[in-house]
């Protein structure tokens, strides 16, 4: 059992600080793991997660890993068990960076109507309107400050590629080449992951959450394209170490690789079941689909970070959209209007006059 603001030694200069998992019922935030390194006099923080006193075990780890005269702070991706404590940058004491994801400001500034369009989809089987939940949920987030004075964009910076053993990459590089992160834009739209050289550790953060995104903005292609990279990168010897954002443990080599296989495993098993869920065609109601889905995930074993039932309606509505199928027209006044797959020939010519 770990508490929030453990730590997992890595080395002597990188630590993994653990967060905590959602509790909605207790009105209890989730919070992300966060990586602490150090490189050269570079304190490095991956992601601050949220709550003060993860602030402070953040504190006491990057303690740990020194000394160090400067810091880099990189934000992973704009959701708020995420970047709660990101002006934590501007009380280090030392010349600091921040850099967040450009696609991913417009949520950071205003969560809520982030949440409540994800909400807004599946309003049948949420327990609030879309607007108060998302609200709810994000006032357990506090503080809540995901930016700092010197909070810039890693898009401000040229976009370079990134090789990595048989690898490209697209993203940045940082400390002469000793952290690069790396664009995935599949948990949310401006996610990236992070490699850190010297020690080895590649951090997923939210990539690995598990088979199915469930954002409005998530994208399962990219997802599984970088878990199958990820998956490479350990083969090959190029990471040692693999750390994300909800699992509160380390996989090294071979474990890394099964544990990226059984996700990618997992999202082929559970497409295939939604697939057998539709019946081949015809319209889907919603709710219907998800009550199906959801036992079809428990049959399968399928994992991932912060279980619910609200999110396992918005993994549903991904996979459908992954189908092929759409919101038929009557689904902008019902958000459990059917769903259906679009006609595959043109409609009939209109009539000559």
């Amino acid at each position: 059992m770990t508490a929030l603001g453990d730590v997992i030694e890595i080395d002597d200069r990188t630590v993994l600080v653990l967060g905590r998992e959602l509790d909605l019922a207790h009105d209890q935030p989730d919070v992300g793991n966060a990586l602490v390194h150090r490189v050269g006099d570079t304190l490095v923080l991956v992601d601050t997660g949220v709550t003060t006193a993860f602030r402070a075990a953040l504190l006491t780890a990057a303690d740990r890993v020194g000394p160090w005269f400067r810091a880099l702070v990189l934000t992973t991706h704009g959701h708020p068990d995420h970047v709660g404590n990101n002006d934590l940058a501007d009380e280090l004491g030392v010349p600091a960076e921040h850099y967040v994801p450009a696609r991913d400001l417009a949520q950071m500034r205003d969560p809520e109507s982030y949440w409540a369009r994800s909400f807004e989809r599946i309003a049948w089987a949420a327990p609030l309107p879309a607007p108060a939940l998302a609200a709810r949920v994000v006032s357990l987030f506090t503080p809540m400050r995901p930016f700092a004075a010197t909070t810039r964009t890693y898009e401000e910076r040229p976009l370079e590629l990134i090789r990595i053993g048989s690898r490209r990459f697209t993203g940045w590089t940082f400390a002469d080449g000793a952290v690069r992160v790396l664009r995935s834009q599949g948990h949310c739209a401006g996610h990236v992951i992070v490699h850190l050289r010297d020690c080895n550790v590649l951090h997923l953060s939210d990539e690995g959450n598990g088979a199915c995104g469930a954002m409005y903005d998530a994208d399962q292609l990219k997802i599984q394209t970088v878990l199958g990279a990820v998956a490479g990168l350990f083969e090959e010897g190029e990471a040692a170490t693999l750390t994300d954002g909800h699992t509160f443990a380390l996989r090294r080599g071979a474990e890394a690789v099964s544990h990226l296989d059984g996700l990618l495993e997992q999202a082929t098993a559970l497409q295939g079941a939604a697939l057998g869920l539709t019946g081949g065609g015809g319209r889907i109601v919603p709710s219907a689909f998800t009550a199906r889905y959801a036992q079809a995930i428990a049959e399968l074993g399928v994992g991932g970070a912060n279980p619910n039932p609200m999110f396992t309606a918005m993994m549903a509505l991904n996979e459908l959209d992954e189908l092929g199928l759409r919101p038929e027209p009557a689904a902008d006044a019902d958000a459990d209007a059917p769903w259906s797959r679009p006609a595959l020939h043109d409609p009939a010519p209109p009539s000559p006059r």
